[in-house]
């Protein structure tokens, strides 16, 4: 190999070692510029994974009281549903009397004529 081959073999390699050196000072720098950025959105993501999963179990306790509320209304309905029946046919006996008392009604005033069927109701 000539001298002039030497030559230009040594100034690739010191231009191939230049351009090395350069990508590394940019890698370096790059890494010291978004390492900052990078830690405080890992931080954000798991501030945020922990609130989405304490939202998660908040909701599941919400669903579940929330179908407890759903059973006690529906127990509190066929319950009301149940004393509705029971008080109409206690009230069955009182009903066909106020309706015979209402018959049984003579002229003159309402009031006093009220007055005188519910005492004679009462037995007063």
């Amino acid at each position: 190999m000539s001298s002039a081959a030497w030559r230009v073999a040594c100034i690739g390699l010191g231009l191939i070692l230049l351009l090395a050196a350069g990508a590394a000072g940019g890698v370096w720098l790059a890494a010291q510029h978004y390492r900052p950025l990078l830690d405080a959105a890992n931080s954000d993501l798991a501030t945020a994974k922990s609130a989405r999963d304490n939202l998660l179990t908040l909701t599941g306790e919400q669903n579940a009281a929330l179908a407890g509320m759903a059973q006690a209304a529906k127990t509190r309905e066929e319950a009301a549903a149940l004393a509705a029946s029971k008080a109409k046919k206690l009230a069955e006996g009182d009903y066909a009397a106020a309706n015979r008392l209402l018959q049984e009604r003579t002229g003159g005033d309402p009031a006093s004529a009220a007055g005188s069927i519910i005492d004679q109701e009462l037995g007063l």
